[in-house]
């Protein structure tokens, strides 16, 4: 294993993470006695085979179901100096409830202590305000700081990038969790914010919401080779050292191998990923226009500016990455929880019966593209509608 500074933390962070999203037994809260000893033996198995390799920082969160319980159940019987554990609380308007929850969090983890403790989902600037204001959430935090129950604070986010930059800014935080990867790349001025304040900075879900690389279409694959993509999208994120570590959703411990083989890579980064790259922007030219591609999201709001009406911006992201890559089941993954999301992933699809269709003009006036744009936003439902989901934790 790599380990990398994580900030001002000191800590010596791996550059792959345990999450802890995927290999518990439900999204709700469940008794003990309802957990499956064969799914509690597969999470303890994949926290066995975490440390085996190197990664000994174990990430979770209240909102990640029994995952803090079934933790709970093995954290205390490993030794505690060779871990950095991680849990995540929401915030709330009321702090006596953040306290509550919070609380229950470390409860359920059965430690003294988390190293790090991470506001979950600071993903608008209410939220933002309900953490920072005198009174509110992270005033709690430093009292369990004090306590010696909390190492350091961060935050996690799924918010626009000047929600992110706001938080960062507030010098409040010790790292942040988001979203940036090969497909997405707008937060890398959130993550320049975060090394001017030398913050941590973790990846969140890279193979996931990076384009669903555990099952990637085979166009992916031939235009990474001789990487997979998830090794590309790994290599990618890494070579920036900005980067400390890749969030590894595991479900069994062999989702860990593939993961692996980016380590022995690193050092040929320079060399490895230019040739990937040219070939994937040279694809996106050729399917989507030069023009186009260079311009297709200028003018257009941040889907966070206007939660309520069409995710314009989101829905031709998602069209561009299906036409060129063949990332059609992400597309559909991501366009079908549009009406669902919540401030996880704001906006509505592209539904001419609804009252938000009759603000389209409008979203879309600053835009070069704009004659185009309600043919492509109709192309793009034809492409990846269908019934609307519901995100994991709502399941």
């Amino acid at each position: 294993m790599q380990y990398r500074r994580f900030g001002r933390t000191e800590l010596a962070m791996p550059v792959f993470s345990c999450g802890g999203m995927r290999y518990q037994h439900k999204w709700q809260d469940t008794p003990w006695s309802e957990i499956p000893p064969a799914g509690q033996r597969n999470l303890e198995a994949i926290i066995d085979r975490a440390l085996a390799v190197g990664i000994n920082h174990i990430e979770t969160a209240r909102g990640y179901g029994t995952s803090e319980m079934q933790l709970g159940r093995i954290l205390p019987q490993l030794p505690r100096e060779n871990m950095i554990v991680q849990t995540k609380v929401s915030p709330d308007a009321n702090p006596l409830e953040f306290r509550r929850t919070l609380e229950q969090s470390l409860g359920f983890l059965n430690l003294e202590m988390v190293d790090l403790l991470g506001i979950h989902g600071i993903n608008t600037l209410e939220l933002l305000q309900d953490t920072l204001r005198p009174g509110g959430c992270l005033d709690v935090v430093r009292e369990f700081q004090r306590q010696g129950r909390i190492r350091f604070v961060g935050f996690s986010t799924h918010g626009p990038t000047d929600v992110i930059c706001g938080a960062i800014a507030s010098g409040q935080f010790d790292y942040v969790n988001l979203h940036w990867y090969y497909i997405n790349q707008e937060n890398w001025r959130a993550i320049a914010a975060a090394q001017a304040q030398d913050m941590g900075v973790f990846i969140i879900s890279p193979s996931d919401k990076g384009g669903r690389l555990y099952e990637p279409p085979q166009k992916l694959v031939d235009l990474c080779a001789p990487l997979s993509p998830m090794v590309f999208n790994n290599l990618f994120c890494l070579s920036h050292p900005q980067v400390h570590t890749l969030s590894i959703g595991a479900k069994r411990p062999e989702d860990f191998d593939e993961h692996l083989k980016t380590l022995p890579l690193l050092a040929e980064a320079a060399n490895l990923l230019p040739p990937i790259v040219a070939r994937l922007e040279a694809e996106a030219v050729r399917c989507l226009g030069e023009e186009w591609y260079s311009t297709w999201d200028q003018g257009l709001p941040d889907p966070h500016q206007a939660p309520e009406a069409i995710s314009v911006k989101t829905i031709l992201w998602l069209r561009n990455l299906a036409l060129a890559y063949d990332l059609v089941e992400y597309g559909k993954a991501r366009y079908n929880l549009l009406d669902n999301g919540g401030h996880w992933f704001p906006g509505q699809r592209l539904n001419p019966d609804s009252p938000a269709f009759k603000t389209l003009a409008e979203l879309i006036a600053q835009s070069p593209h704009r004659h185009r744009i309600p043919a492509l936003l109709q192309e793009a439902a034809e492409l990846l509608g269908g019934t609307t989901v519901q995100r994991l934790s709502q399941s």
